[in-house]
């Protein structure tokens, strides 16, 4: 049993009762000792068995307790994995360091995310772990503000292409003679003889082919030596090494008299020239498939304009900004990092960020987003975000951190991949031996196939023009090098990096490879009223007045000229009423409130600060104003505070039936209201008026409740506004009623989500991200949608960058895209091994076609998914993109 302490500091911890929480927590996993948490430090240290329990576990528990350990995350580029076997390697390698928290490499970009405890691991640790497991880390001092687009980073993979490149015109230089060897050999064309040109043919061959073997393939044999001596697992590179020297040291043994046969000296140049080529390929498809992130990475500003108080300009670099820094924006130019203007008009094209190519209006008291571009007109922004805490950089993480997080159908190629290499060395002894051992028997059954001829003709035994032995030896070579477990590695990370980034210019942000997969299976789509399926911008539309026997005043009448009783105190207008609901409400943030008040402001009223505010959540808001308690709410509010509603409900029922919101409003414990005995300990309330404010139904909601219908989702409206009015926006766009569920409180919502998804439903949730935040954690998959700079950061599924209902159809359509796309990749990679790996056992193939095949596969599969670039989520995807 192994030892291991972790020392962890922690936040949120209260009290000594908290740390004792933690402590119970930790103690009850499996592999865990002893755990020690000191509430005065904020900090612990947890006795475990790493064999038995993971870091991350113990996190977990910790997290799952109520508090947050400290972590920080890296990506880390790595130059030299070859296939999915290695990032599997450097995974494992990473995971058993100590700190490591969780580790993810994906093998489509070349990097690992690496979540450590800082206490106790840094970026050294973890280079040297990937170093240690025979792998090259691209060092970086300290974290990139870049993402991608890192220098060093970048750095490397251009230099790998080149290497890749310059390898490539190496081996094919010196193998284009060999073709007239290979033409000979496969044809039987009678060029090469014994001498050629005056010289031994076959010591030009070995001249030609040993330069190639060494310097094409010294990456192979390092790279196979420390998969198996090192990380005890066979990759694809043990593969090509055995098969490429197979092919050599046979040749040089017929070539040195030890044994009789032929020489394919051509065949192990080929091979590695082959493979070469494909791996040059296979980094520049890498390439271009991240390409789109890096360029929205180089559309940052450099410098920015930057004005002190007193009005002077002057020009710094972007990092030298700082929040509260005032910067002017001419026209044309790229806003320089978050911010809101403060001085101007201009129109903004913010396509770079939300997709959406209509430039957008901003003026005083805008947010803008770093990196967009003022269309004309001079703005004054404020910087409100700088660093690694714009929202282009939010957006870059992540998109990266999802393309970390692959889809759960990538297990099944892990899987597969784990066993690959392994099971193919052994069916290529196996083939090999047992075309030694029954030649004959074997020929005869290959040979009744409807298939074309055996290589050579077959072993001499059979007819053939080679012998059994060195038929064998094709066969072992053949069947080792046909086998791609790259394709099968890329299959599925080289879909999901184009996907999420594809996303990404769409304004669609996935925070995971998982997200992305189960967007597609959602059958049921839960949207948000206020400020998702409508504007959420609200405007007074009526105030109607009550007299004090609580009756409906109507327009113009004035009750004491036209047959009231009302003494003065009672008479009130609709600015009356309008003014105590607005000072009332002067307190809160909420957007009815807002319309209140900015309503009686339009009137000319003018709103103070209440005496006294209290919000009631989900009902209305409580106020003093003038010594007088006001209710401002609903129904409920008013029943609660012993006032009944019914005089109002007709007029509530009208203006609830034409859309708007309905809010009551009335007085209590005021003088006024008193009992006419005096008696001070009775009191009544009042109703004086209802005020309706209206929400403008977005133009495209009722288009995306359509199409998502037409996919066959469940369209349905979750709201806590009341019945009717939630009725009448589902009318309008296109929901069914029986699909509305009203009037549910904020911290109900994630129950409604649940009893939805009871009856085994797979529901998306779609709201602003805070206030809906504990429905979108329940639910199946969790979509904020918004917009501005804090979209990115929202602690959801999948985030929308635009107000755009729409979105949500595109987010469904590319996470349907995607997993179409990795089908594909996966069907050709499956297929392919499938159909060619008994080809090559049954003496079919010669082992040059193979290693022609097996580069060729790989970037088919990363070819495939770089088309998927084309595709645009206004509409369904097909097989070419286009529509339907």
């Amino acid at each position: 049993m192994s030892q291991r302490t972790s020392h962890v500091d922690i936040q949120g911890m209260s009290c000594a009762n908290c740390s004792q929480t933690i402590a119970d927590a930790v103690t009850s996993l499996d592999g865990v000792s002893e755990a020690n948490i000191n509430f005065a430090t904020d900090e612990g240290s947890v006795a475990y068995d790493p064999e038995v329990v993971s870091l991350g576990d113990i996190y977990d528990a910790i997290e799952g307790a109520g508090y947050s350990p400290v972590v920080d995350s890296v990506t880390i580029a790595i130059t030299d994995m070859s296939c999915a076997n290695c990032s599997e390697t450097v995974r494992a390698a990473l995971e058993r360091t100590p700190g490591v928290v969780d580790a993810d490499v994906n093998f489509a970009t070349d990097e690992a995310q690496v979540t450590y405890n800082p206490a106790e691991a840094n970026r050294a640790t973890l280079y040297e772990a990937i170093e240690t497991a025979g792998y090259s880390p691209v060092h970086e001092d300290a974290e990139p503000n870049d993402g991608p687009g890192g220098d060093a980073r970048a750095a490397a993979r251009q230099e790998g292409i080149r290497r890749q490149r310059r390898l490539t015109l190496f081996g094919a230089a010196l193998s284009l003679p060999l073709l007239v060897f290979m033409a000979d050999h496969l044809l039987s064309l009678g060029l090469v003889g014994d001498e050629l040109v005056g010289l031994p043919s076959g010591w030009i061959a070995f001249a030609l082919a040993t330069p190639v073997q060494l310097v094409l393939g010294e990456p192979f044999y390092r790279n196979a030596y420390k998969a198996l001596v090192k990380n005890r697992r066979a990759n694809m590179d043990v593969l090509i090494a055995l098969g490429s020297t197979t092919a050599y040291v046979y040749s040089v043994a017929v070539l040195l008299g030890v044994i009789a046969g032929g020489l394919y000296f051509d065949t192990a140049a080929f091979i590695l020239v082959f493979i070469t080529l494909g791996n040059y390929l296979e980094a520049r498809s890498k390439g271009q498939a991240g390409e789109a992130l890096r360029k929205l990475l180089e559309m940052e500003a450099d410098t920015a304009t930057v004005v002190d108080e007193d009005g002077n300009e002057a020009d710094v670099p972007l990092e030298d900004v700082a929040v509260g820094d005032r910067m002017k924006v001419r026209p044309g130019e790229r806003i320089p990092t978050d911010g809101v203007v403060v001085s101007g008009q201009s129109a903004v094209d913010e396509s770079m960020v939300t997709g959406e190519s209509v430039p957008v209006e901003k003026s005083n008291g805008d947010e803008v987003v770093g990196s967009t571009i003022n269309e004309n007109g001079v703005l004054v922004v404020e910087a409100t975000k700088v660093g690694t805490d714009t929202a282009l950089q939010q957006i870059v993480q992540t998109v990266k951190e999802a393309q970390s997080r692959q889809p759960d159908i990538q297990n099944l190629a892990d899987r597969i991949s784990a066993y690959f290499v392994p099971t193919v060395i052994a069916n290529a002894i196996l083939w090999g031996v047992v075309w030694y051992l029954f030649p004959e028997a074997l020929a005869g059954f290959v040979g009744a196939l409807p298939l074309w001829g055996l290589v050579a003709g077959g072993p001499a035994v059979a007819g053939g023009s080679v012998s059994v032995f060195e038929f064998a030896v094709i066969v072992f070579a053949s069947s080792v090098l046909i086998a791609c477990p790259c394709a099968l590695g890329l299959a599925t990370p080289a879909a999901t990096m184009v996907g999420t980034t594809l996303g990404a210019q769409n304004g669609v942000l996935f925070k995971g490879g998982d997200v992305l997969e189960r967007a597609k299976d959602v059958d049921t789509v839960v949207f948000d009223k206020t400020g998702t399926l409508t504007k959420g911008e609200m405007e007074l539309t009526d105030v109607v007045v009550f007299d004090g026997d609580s009756q409906p005043v109507a327009d113009g009448m004035n009750p004491a000229t036209d047959g009231g009783q009302l003494t003065a105190r009672e008479r009130r207008s609709e600015d009356d009423v309008l003014r105590l609901a607005a000072i009332a409400e002067s307190g809160s943030e909420h957007p009815l409130a807002r319309a209140i008040v900015d309503g009686a402001k339009a009137r000319g009223i003018d709103v103070a600060d209440p005496d006294s505010f209290e919000n009631v959540p989900g009902h209305g808001i409580k106020a003093t104003v003038d010594d007088t308690k006001v209710l401002v709410g609903n129904r409920k509010l008013l029943r609660d505070n012993g006032i009944d509603p019914a005089p109002a409900e007709e007029t509530m029922e009208r203006l609830e039936n034409e859309g708007k919101t309905a809010i009551l409003v009335a007085l209590c414990g005021s003088d006024e209201n008193r009992e006419p005995s005096g008696d001070q300990s009775r009191t009544k309330g009042k109703l004086v008026g209802v005020i309706a404010d209206a929400d403008t139904v977005k133009e495209s909601a009722k288009a995306a409740v359509s199409q998502l219908q037409a996919r066959g989702i469940d369209v349905m409206l979750l709201t806590g506004d009341n019945e009717r009015t939630a009725r009448a926006v589902a009318e309008r766009v296109g929901i069914d009623p029986e699909n509305v569920r009203a009037e549910v409180l904020p911290e109900d919502k994630s129950d409604a989500v649940e009893s939805i998804q009871d009856g085994g439903r797979k529901a998306m949730m779609v709201g602003d991200g805070v206030n809906d935040a504990p429905a979108l954690a329940v639910a199946y998959v969790g979509c904020a949608i918004g917009s501005g700079t804090d979209v990115a950061i929202e602690a959801a599924d999948i985030t929308l960058m635009r107000d755009d209902p729409l979105d949500v159809v595109k987010a469904i359509r590319i996470s349907d895209a995607t997993l179409a796309k990795i089908e594909q990749n996966l069907v050709w990679a499956l297929g392919y091994n499938t159909a060619m790996i008994p080809l090559a056992s049954l003496g079919l193939l010669q082992p040059v076609l193979a290693a022609g095949a097996m580069a060729f596969s790989s970037v088919s599969v990363l070819s495939n998914s770089l088309l998927f670039r084309r595709y645009t989520p206004d509409h369904d995807y097909t097989l070419l993109g286009r529509h339907r």
